[in-house]
Protein backbone atom coordinates (compact mmCIF):
# COMPACT_ATOMS: atom_id res chain seq x y z
CA UNK A 1 0.00 0.00 0.00
CA UNK A 2 1.02 3.55 -0.28
CA UNK A 3 2.40 5.54 2.12
CA UNK A 4 0.09 6.82 5.16
CA UNK A 5 -1.05 9.78 5.30
CA UNK A 6 -1.61 10.35 8.49
CA UNK A 7 0.93 8.83 9.92
CA UNK A 8 3.08 11.71 11.94
CA UNK A 9 5.96 12.20 9.50
CA UNK A 10 8.51 13.67 11.79
CA UNK A 11 8.51 10.81 14.63
CA UNK A 12 8.64 8.06 11.42
CA UNK A 13 11.59 10.08 10.10
CA UNK A 14 13.42 10.48 12.95
CA UNK A 15 13.20 6.40 13.72
CA UNK A 16 13.99 5.78 10.06
CA UNK A 17 17.54 8.42 10.24
CA UNK A 18 18.27 6.81 13.47
CA UNK A 19 17.90 3.22 11.79
CA UNK A 20 20.10 3.89 9.02
CA UNK A 21 22.68 5.00 10.84
CA UNK A 22 24.48 6.74 8.00
CA UNK A 23 27.42 9.41 8.07
CA UNK A 24 26.20 10.85 5.33
CA UNK A 25 22.69 10.62 3.20
CA UNK A 26 21.65 12.03 0.21
CA UNK A 27 17.79 13.94 -0.48
CA UNK A 28 15.93 13.97 -3.08
CA UNK A 29 12.40 16.23 -3.53
CA UNK A 30 12.96 17.95 -0.62
CA UNK A 31 11.42 21.51 0.50
CA UNK A 32 12.64 24.52 2.07
CA UNK A 33 10.39 26.46 4.25
CA UNK A 34 7.57 25.54 1.97
CA UNK A 35 4.28 26.29 3.32
CA UNK A 36 3.37 22.93 2.13
CA UNK A 37 4.99 21.11 4.24
CA UNK A 38 5.18 23.43 7.73
CA UNK A 39 7.43 26.19 6.42
CA UNK A 40 10.74 23.33 8.03
CA UNK A 41 14.29 23.26 6.68
CA UNK A 42 13.44 19.81 5.70
CA UNK A 43 17.58 19.16 4.64
CA UNK A 44 18.24 21.01 8.17
CA UNK A 45 16.40 19.11 10.08
CA UNK A 46 17.60 15.69 9.01
CA UNK A 47 20.67 16.97 9.71
CA UNK A 48 19.58 18.00 13.27
CA UNK A 49 18.41 14.09 13.53
CA UNK A 50 21.71 12.43 12.62
CA UNK A 51 23.13 14.80 14.55
CA UNK A 52 25.91 15.80 11.80
CA UNK A 53 26.94 19.51 11.80
CA UNK A 54 27.35 19.50 7.77
CA UNK A 55 24.25 20.09 5.26
CA UNK A 56 23.84 21.91 1.77
CA UNK A 57 20.13 22.20 0.13
CA UNK A 58 20.31 22.73 -3.64
CA UNK A 59 17.44 24.17 -4.59
CA UNK A 60 16.05 23.20 -8.59
CA UNK A 61 13.62 25.83 -8.76
CA UNK A 62 11.95 28.50 -6.35
CA UNK A 63 8.63 28.18 -4.91
CA UNK A 64 6.20 24.84 -4.64
CA UNK A 65 6.10 22.79 -7.30
CA UNK A 66 2.66 22.24 -6.80
CA UNK A 67 2.05 25.90 -7.37
CA UNK A 68 3.82 28.61 -9.46
CA UNK A 69 6.89 28.20 -9.72
CA UNK A 70 10.35 29.94 -11.23
CA UNK A 71 13.77 29.22 -12.34
CA UNK A 72 16.79 29.99 -9.85
CA UNK A 73 17.97 33.37 -11.40
CA UNK A 74 21.84 34.57 -10.84
CA UNK A 75 20.14 36.80 -7.49
CA UNK A 76 19.01 33.39 -5.61
CA UNK A 77 21.31 31.60 -3.44
CA UNK A 78 22.36 28.14 -5.35
CA UNK A 79 23.60 26.32 -2.37
CA UNK A 80 22.12 26.69 0.62
CA UNK A 81 24.52 25.53 3.74
CA UNK A 82 24.31 25.47 7.52
CA UNK A 83 26.66 28.57 7.26
CA UNK A 84 24.87 30.51 4.96
CA UNK A 85 22.22 32.58 4.76
CA UNK A 86 18.72 31.53 4.22
CA UNK A 87 17.22 31.23 1.08
CA UNK A 88 13.79 32.34 -0.76
CA UNK A 89 11.99 29.17 -0.02
CA UNK A 90 11.93 26.17 -3.00
CA UNK A 91 12.36 22.70 -4.14
CA UNK A 92 15.10 20.47 -4.79
CA UNK A 93 17.84 17.72 -3.22
CA UNK A 94 20.10 18.21 -0.28
CA UNK A 95 22.96 15.96 1.39
CA UNK A 96 23.74 15.78 5.00
CA UNK A 97 26.78 14.91 6.01
CA UNK A 98 28.74 13.80 9.88
CA UNK A 99 32.09 13.96 7.47
CA UNK A 100 33.36 17.46 7.39
CA UNK A 101 32.75 18.56 3.85
CA UNK A 102 35.43 20.32 2.23
CA UNK A 103 33.83 22.22 -0.39
CA UNK A 104 30.28 22.20 -2.08
CA UNK A 105 29.79 22.12 -5.99
CA UNK A 106 26.53 22.63 -8.11
CA UNK A 107 25.77 21.34 -11.43
CA UNK A 108 22.97 22.97 -13.16
CA UNK A 109 20.50 20.84 -15.37
CA UNK A 110 17.93 21.75 -17.72
CA UNK A 111 14.41 20.59 -17.45
CA UNK A 112 12.92 18.90 -20.97
CA UNK A 113 10.80 21.67 -22.73
CA UNK A 114 7.88 18.72 -23.00
CA UNK A 115 6.11 16.88 -20.29
CA UNK A 116 4.87 13.79 -20.14
CA UNK A 117 1.24 11.81 -18.56
CA UNK A 118 1.61 10.33 -15.64
CA UNK A 119 -0.85 8.52 -13.10
CA UNK A 120 -1.16 9.20 -9.71
CA UNK A 121 -3.50 7.79 -7.06
CA UNK A 122 -6.98 9.90 -6.17
CA UNK A 123 -9.21 8.66 -4.08
CA UNK A 124 -8.18 5.81 -4.90
CA UNK A 125 -8.05 5.09 -8.26
CA UNK A 126 -5.15 6.25 -10.56
CA UNK A 127 -5.99 8.80 -12.64
CA UNK A 128 -3.33 10.50 -15.43
CA UNK A 129 -2.24 14.06 -15.84
CA UNK A 130 0.15 16.16 -17.75
CA UNK A 131 2.96 17.09 -15.74
CA UNK A 132 5.59 19.00 -17.32
CA UNK A 133 9.54 18.90 -16.49
CA UNK A 134 11.14 21.21 -14.31
CA UNK A 135 14.66 22.25 -14.11
CA UNK A 136 17.44 19.95 -12.23
CA UNK A 137 20.64 20.13 -10.63
CA UNK A 138 23.39 17.60 -9.01
CA UNK A 139 24.80 18.63 -6.01
CA UNK A 140 28.66 17.40 -5.01
CA UNK A 141 30.44 17.40 -1.65
CA UNK A 142 34.37 17.09 -1.54
CA UNK A 143 34.68 15.67 1.71
CA UNK A 144 37.86 16.08 4.18
CA UNK A 145 38.35 12.42 3.60
CA UNK A 146 39.18 12.34 0.26
CA UNK A 147 35.71 11.28 -1.12
CA UNK A 148 33.38 12.98 -3.93
CA UNK A 149 29.55 12.23 -3.01
CA UNK A 150 27.12 13.82 -5.84
CA UNK A 151 23.28 13.25 -5.42
CA UNK A 152 21.10 14.22 -8.01
CA UNK A 153 17.32 13.74 -8.99
CA UNK A 154 16.89 13.60 -12.97
CA UNK A 155 14.10 14.41 -15.24
CA UNK A 156 11.13 11.77 -15.58
CA UNK A 157 11.28 12.69 -19.35
CA UNK A 158 13.28 9.57 -21.00
CA UNK A 159 16.18 10.26 -22.97
CA UNK A 160 16.61 13.67 -21.71
CA UNK A 161 17.15 11.73 -17.92
CA UNK A 162 19.84 10.21 -20.20
CA UNK A 163 21.45 13.35 -21.22
CA UNK A 164 21.61 15.03 -17.96
CA UNK A 165 22.94 11.72 -16.61
CA UNK A 166 26.12 11.84 -19.21
CA UNK A 167 26.47 15.65 -17.65
CA UNK A 168 26.68 14.39 -14.63
CA UNK A 169 29.27 11.89 -15.33
CA UNK A 170 31.52 14.23 -16.80
CA UNK A 171 31.36 17.05 -14.55
CA UNK A 172 32.43 14.42 -11.78
CA UNK A 173 35.77 14.38 -13.23
CA UNK A 174 36.59 17.56 -12.63
CA UNK A 175 36.22 18.53 -8.98
CA UNK A 176 39.53 18.05 -8.13
CA UNK A 177 39.53 14.45 -6.68
CA UNK A 178 41.86 12.06 -9.02
CA UNK A 179 41.33 8.40 -7.32
CA UNK A 180 38.27 7.55 -8.75
CA UNK A 181 37.46 5.11 -6.29
CA UNK A 182 36.31 8.07 -4.06
CA UNK A 183 33.85 9.35 -6.48
CA UNK A 184 30.04 8.07 -6.54
CA UNK A 185 27.04 9.38 -8.16
CA UNK A 186 24.05 8.99 -6.40
CA UNK A 187 20.43 9.40 -6.38
CA UNK A 188 16.91 9.25 -8.29
CA UNK A 189 17.80 8.92 -12.04
CA UNK A 190 14.38 7.55 -13.01
CA UNK A 191 16.29 5.38 -15.62
CA UNK A 192 14.76 1.68 -14.87
CA UNK A 193 17.72 0.55 -17.33
CA UNK A 194 20.79 -0.36 -15.72
CA UNK A 195 23.13 -1.19 -18.53
CA UNK A 196 22.01 2.76 -19.86
CA UNK A 197 22.79 3.79 -16.51
CA UNK A 198 26.11 2.35 -16.39
CA UNK A 199 27.36 2.62 -20.44
CA UNK A 200 30.66 1.57 -20.74
CA UNK A 201 32.71 3.48 -17.84
CA UNK A 202 30.70 3.01 -14.60
CA UNK A 203 29.12 0.23 -12.14
CA UNK A 204 26.20 0.05 -10.53
CA UNK A 205 27.29 -0.86 -6.89
CA UNK A 206 23.83 -2.25 -6.17
CA UNK A 207 20.57 -3.91 -7.93
CA UNK A 208 17.63 -3.26 -6.14
CA UNK A 209 13.90 -2.36 -7.02
CA UNK A 210 12.97 0.69 -5.14
CA UNK A 211 10.02 1.99 -6.70
CA UNK A 212 7.38 1.80 -5.52
CA UNK A 213 8.56 0.94 -1.97
CA UNK A 214 4.86 -1.04 -1.06
CA UNK A 215 5.21 -2.88 -4.26
CA UNK A 216 8.93 -2.38 -5.96
CA UNK A 217 8.88 -3.50 -9.54
CA UNK A 218 12.11 -1.04 -10.82
CA UNK A 219 15.65 0.30 -9.65
CA UNK A 220 15.80 3.97 -10.77
CA UNK A 221 17.90 4.74 -7.79
CA UNK A 222 21.40 3.92 -7.64
CA UNK A 223 24.93 4.29 -6.68
CA UNK A 224 27.55 4.70 -9.41
CA UNK A 225 31.32 4.50 -9.53
CA UNK A 226 33.89 4.15 -12.03
CA UNK A 227 36.56 2.10 -9.99
CA UNK A 228 34.27 0.16 -6.78
CA UNK A 229 32.28 -2.56 -7.86
CA UNK A 230 29.47 -4.12 -5.91
CA UNK A 231 31.86 -6.70 -4.51
CA UNK A 232 33.68 -3.96 -2.87
CA UNK A 233 30.83 -3.07 -0.60
CA UNK A 234 28.02 -3.80 1.49
CA UNK A 235 25.03 -3.88 0.49
CA UNK A 236 22.37 -2.71 3.33
CA UNK A 237 18.55 -3.77 2.38
CA UNK A 238 15.42 -1.79 4.20
CA UNK A 239 11.63 -2.96 3.67
CA UNK A 240 8.96 -0.44 2.93
CA UNK A 241 8.40 1.88 6.23
CA UNK A 242 5.77 4.23 5.26
CA UNK A 243 8.22 6.85 4.83
CA UNK A 244 8.38 7.58 0.71
CA UNK A 245 7.04 5.77 -2.39
CA UNK A 246 10.99 4.71 -3.03
CA UNK A 247 12.57 2.28 -0.75
CA UNK A 248 16.35 3.94 0.68
CA UNK A 249 18.89 2.43 -0.87
CA UNK A 250 22.04 2.09 1.32
CA UNK A 251 25.55 1.22 1.07
CA UNK A 252 28.72 0.58 3.23
CA UNK A 253 32.35 1.08 2.28
CA UNK A 254 35.10 0.80 4.32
Amino acid sequence: MPPDTKADNTALLTAEIEHLQSDLIGLQEVDYFLARSGNHNQVGNVATMMGAAHWAFAPSLMGSPDEDWRNPNSSDLKVVTESSEESLPGYGIGIVSKIPVVSWHRLELKGSPVGVMMAFPVDGKLKRFYVRDHPRSALGAVLDNGWLIINTHLSFVPFFNFLQLIKIKRWANTLGVVDKKKIIIMGDLNIPFGKIVCGFKWNSLISQKSFPSWAPRVQIDYFLSQALKSQDIEHVNYPHSGMSDHLPIQIVVS
